[in-house]
């Protein structure tokens, strides 16, 4: 990724030149960077994370449903429990439970957010998961640049509130969220007594978003870091770096 030359960068629009830019810092798109070969060949790594601690909890089972269409779909899935997860600042980093999240959020390529709807809202339960996901640990930021699908269950009729506000979340994680998803009305009709979700509309559209999914996946795995990688950030760490050789300089 070379960067373009010191000359002003032309406008196309207006003609006028950008003499503000910062140069080194602005990169020429380059489409090789966003095709290139050769691919991974491992599974898509899928992190499924669910809402609710009931003993049966329906958003728990329709992510266990996705975890068995993405295995289909050839993906390696694993899915966090979040019984014994603490309360965000209620406890250290260290805690057993956000470590392992945190080491499944760093494995995972793409993820699943399933939350029941709760007060016409996501529960707490699945707040607290996401929060206790940073933006960053040291110089892995273990979301940005993975791809997302976002789900809820519903104990009347479809609603689409907890989804909407999932998708704010995973802007807010520079995830990259997928245009399907998938809110399944009074979830309780769509399960039978062996926990398995029955023939339905409901279930097609699961499947379509984790069709879905798997695809972007494999499109944007290999070229996450490049499609994040950003202008602004480029020049602030230019700046960083320029300010600690002045330092040493004096």
């Amino acid at each position: 990724m070379g960067s373009v030359s010191a000359d002003p960068v032309a406008d196309t629009t207006t003609g006028d030149a950008t003499p503000n830019l910062a140069e080194d810092c602005f990169h020429a798109i380059q489409p090789e960077c966003l095709l290139r070969l050769p691919r991974s060949t491992h599974p898509p790594r899928i992190l499924l994370l669910y809402g609710s601690l009931r003993t049966r909890s329906f958003s728990r089972l329709v992510t266990e449903e996705a975890a068995r269409i993405l295995r289909r779909f050839g993906a390696e899935t694993r899915s966090f429990d979040p019984t014994g997860l603490p309360l965000p600042d209620a406890a250290e980093p260290s805690h057993p439970k956000v470590q392992e999240l945190r080491d499944l959020a760093q494995w995972s390529e793409g993820m699943v957010w399933c939350s029941p709807e709760r007060h016409g809202a996501m529960t707490g339960i699945m707040k607290a998961q996401i929060d206790w996901i940073p933006l960053s640990l040291g110089a892995v930021r273990p979301t940005q640049g993975k791809t997302l699908a976002v789900m809820q269950v519903n104990g009347g009729s479809q609603s689409f509130n907890a989804v909407n506000q999932l998708r704010i979340l995973g802007r807010w994680m520079r995830l990259l969220t997928i245009p399907n998803q998938s809110s399944v009305p009074k979830a309780f009709l769509e399960f039978g007594d062996d926990d398995r979700m029955k023939p339905s509309a409901c279930y097609d559209r699961i499947v379509d978003v984790m069709e879905e999914l798997v695809k972007f996946t494999l499109l944007t795995r290999d070229c996450a870091g490049y499609l994040v990688d950003r202008y602004s950030e480029r020049k602030e760490s230019a700046d960083e770096l320029s300010r600690r050789v002045n330092q040493r300089s004096i």
